[in-house]
């Protein structure tokens, strides 16, 4: 069995207690990314989710400064296709990972709010920023493991006699990442993943689903190679019904424009669908502590595990036994939330996990 391993998110665009709340944000800020990164470390996090997006602080920069004010965490950085040549992208990922020794990885993001991704100036449509994106990985891996020139005529890409310096420091190349609904998310991943991160679902639906990602897999003999995980929001207090009414404040006050645009601006996401779907087919609560109600104000990750530490272990254990290795995770405020984690839930994982986690 693979080790568990633990992402927090680092919340760039700011914080909050409560959406729609004035008082209650926290702007984004080099003190707030210090800060999260500080707690999640202590915590025992592995990695370092950073966003991209509109909102967001520009993320390979972010992840540099906190590689350098942190001493174990990875980030977890996306690269995007169309944003980056991939020449230059390969020398970028290698570059920092010499840099913070060892300490990258790469989150694969084709979807995305469409209307973001026209702002910024790419016109692929999100099928073919799938194949863009199979086209970039494949040129990463070329570049990082082909001794001598590389040559690609692709269909998007010509490479005539490309090689880069530094080599990665983590052999063969440092860990993919994706989180994807669509067909095309699980092929992509299928092939070139070391992790395909679901977002929150019943722990029998991802069962399935990495059933059937497995098999797409054995096409590329990778079978074995690809691991699973879960994007979960967290809300834990030593409290039941203290965590009941941190969910609740989370979301009292979002106005009825905010619930709107959750269904209206990512409604190409299949992954976002799917979300709003479970919510309408099940309200609130999908299980006793899976709680649906941050999908009405956040887009991705909007399911939450909230309750005592018992109970979020519980459910997440469902999804350990469901196959997932991987979780990352968030929760607001973003720095003590993490630190609950890691106080709170951690140890239990550890001793219902013996030899998968370090106590």
């Amino acid at each position: 069995m693979r080790p568990l391993e633990f992402g927090w998110y680092l919340p760039t665009h700011g914080d909050t207690t409560a959406y729609g709340l004035m008082e209650a944000q926290v702007a984004g800020s080099p003190e707030l990314c210090e800060r999260v990164v500080k707690a999640a470390e202590d915590a025992g996090f592995d990695y370092l989710l950073i966003p991209v997006g509109s909102v967001c602080w520009e993320a390979w920069i972010t992840g540099a400064f906190m590689a350098a004010r942190s001493a174990r965490i990875k980030p977890l950085i996306a690269a995007r296709p169309g944003y980056i040549n991939p020449v230059l992208l390969a020398k970028m990922i290698s570059t920092f990972d010499q840099m913070s020794g060892g300490r990258i990885c790469i989150n694969l993001i084709a979807g995305q709010n469409e209307s973001e991704v026209e702002a910024e100036g790419v016109r692929y449509a999100k099928e073919e920023r799938y194949a863009l994106m199979e086209e970039e990985v494949s040129i990463l891996k070329a570049l990082w493991t082909t001794r001598g020139p590389v040559h690609v005529e692709g269909k998007f890409h010509t490479i005539s006699g490309a090689h880069i310096r530094p080599r990665s420091k983590q052999q063969p190349f440092p860990k993919f990442y994706l989180g994807g609904g669509s067909r095309q998310a699980w092929e992509l991943s299928a092939k070139h993943s070391d992790v395909h991160l679901f977002w929150g679902d019943l722990p029998e639906r991802i069962a399935e689903n990495i059933a059937e990602i497995r098999r797409m897999a054995r096409a590329h003999d990778r079978e074995d190679a690809i691991g699973f995980g879960m994007r979960l929001q967290v809300i834990c207090r030593e409290n039941e019904a203290d965590a009941w009414e941190a969910a609740d404040q989370l979301v009292r006050h979002a106005t009825e424009r905010q619930k709107q645009e959750m269904k209206t601006l990512y409604n190409r996401s299949e992954a976002n669908q799917r979300v709003q779907q479970l919510a309408r087919d099940y309200g609130d609560l999908l299980m006793p502590h899976l709680w649906t109600g941050i999908t009405k104000v956040r887009p991705g990750a909007g399911i939450a595990v909230v309750g005592n530490p018992d109970q979020c272990a519980d459910t997440l254990q469902q999804f350990i036994d469901a196959g997932c290795h991987s979780f990352c995770l968030s929760g607001y405020l973003h720095d003590e939330e993490a630190e609950r984690f890691g106080r709170l839930i951690r140890p239990i994982l550890a001793a219902n996990n013996p030899g998968r986690l370090a106590a």
